[in-house]
């Protein structure tokens, strides 16, 4: 039985690599200002941004030395707010680039399941391009 989707008041769909530039940490950002305010949210990755959530992070997941963690905000939001965040990955992409073991908090859905996120949603923001 497919696990029911809860209703949240926003999606964001990160597409593209977590270390390409700073919109995944501008979202997360934004993400964290949403739960902040009392808002339920789910994450959708697709693409390289399957990556965020792997544990542990690869050496394929570089990472600038000067700027955030992209892998540590995403944990750290999903263990601060376990009744309001939902985090979701594509398990297409996901196995495509060998990220099988994701933080225990992360469901992955095949992609044909996105619109069913996409409908319990009150409103959705898509950031990036799917690599």
């Amino acid at each position: 039985m497919a696990r029911q989707i809860p209703h949240t008041d926003v999606l964001v769909t990160l597409m593209g690599a977590p270390h390409a530039s700073d919109q995944v940490v501008t979202a997360l950002r934004l993400t964290a200002a949403l739960l902040e305010r009392g808002a339920t949210v789910q994450v959708w990755t697709c693409g390289c941004a399957t990556l965020l959530t792997r544990r542990p992070p690869g050496p394929d997941a570089p990472r600038d030395p000067a700027g955030p963690d992209p892998v540590a905000l995403a944990e750290e939001l999903l263990t601060a707010y376990p009744d309001r965040l939902y985090w979701y990955g594509c398990r297409g992409c996901s196995n495509e680039r060998g990220a099988l073991d994701h933080l225990p908090q992360v469901v992955l859905r095949p992609p044909g399941g996105y619109p069913d996120n996409v409908a319990a949603a009150d409103r959705t923001l898509v950031l990036g391009v799917a690599r």
